[in-house]
């Protein structure tokens, strides 16, 4: 039984030159741009990226959209706020003109009570 033997430098030479030869000919052996195959798979693709572009411009339309209605609702919400403010600031004025109409009553009473 013969023991083993260290490749040499041409063996390993040898050995690299076939493996670059496979690998040319694997490469030589598919199929070329113009082939019918090819195309096709080509034509899946670009109609498979064409159904995500249009998947993902719907999605984005969408969301625009709730975001729109979203911000519709808080620009309602804010004048609902603001309307209710006013509303509480004009209550207020017409409390405190009440008071100081009253006031004013009771002012004029007792300097017409002295008089």
């Amino acid at each position: 039984m013969s023991g083993f033997r260290e490749p040499g430098f041409s063996d390993r030479q040898k050995a690299a030159q076939e493996a670059r030869k496979n690998l040319l000919n694997k490469f030589k052996s598919q199929p070329g741009l113009d082939d019918p195959a090819v195309a096709a798979r080509r034509a899946e693709r670009e109609a498979l990226a064409a159904k995500r572009a249009e998947a993902k411009a719907a999605r984005e339309a969408e969301k625009a959209e709730q975001k729109r209605i979203a911000e519709e609702a808080a620009a309602a919400e804010a004048a609902r706020i603001a309307r209710e403010a006013e509303e509480a600031i004009a209550k207020q004025a017409e409390v405190e003109a009440e008071q100081k109409a009253k006031r004013d009553a009771r002012y004029a009473a007792r300097k017409a009570k002295r008089k």
